[in-house]
């Protein structure tokens, strides 16, 4: 015979911390919040925000593209926007992508 037989060996060492065998996952999980779920979440507060704030007057534009004018905003998160002379939408707030330009909150009197 050229080989000799081989026998398994005891094992040798303690069995590894479990706390080190999940590290690497929990390592995983903390840099995914900090690049992909706090930014994510900052980003929504900051577009709840804007859609909160807007009033009268506002030029927005709508998630498909529309570019118009306030002129209505109703409690029911429905806006009446003017969009040429004469013609005018409803859009739902939550379709807001942005709020090109503000205006001024009206003087009490």
């Amino acid at each position: 015979m050229l080989a000799s037989p081989a026998y398994a060996q005891a094992a040798g060492g303690a069995a590894a911390n479990p706390i080190m065998q999940f590290l690497p996952l929990i390592l995983i999980f903390v840099i995914m919040y900090f690049l992909l779920i706090r930014p994510q979440q900052k980003k929504v507060k900051e577009h709840q925000a804007m859609i909160n704030a807007v009033r009268r007057g506002d030029e927005v534009v709508t998630a498909g593209g529309i570019i118009g004018k306030v002129d209505k905003v109703r409690e029911d998160g429905i806006l009446e926007v003017t969009i040429a002379d004469g013609v005018k939408v409803r859009v739902q707030k939550g379709t807001l992508s942005n709020v090109l330009s503000k205006t001024e909150p009206a003087k009490a009197s």
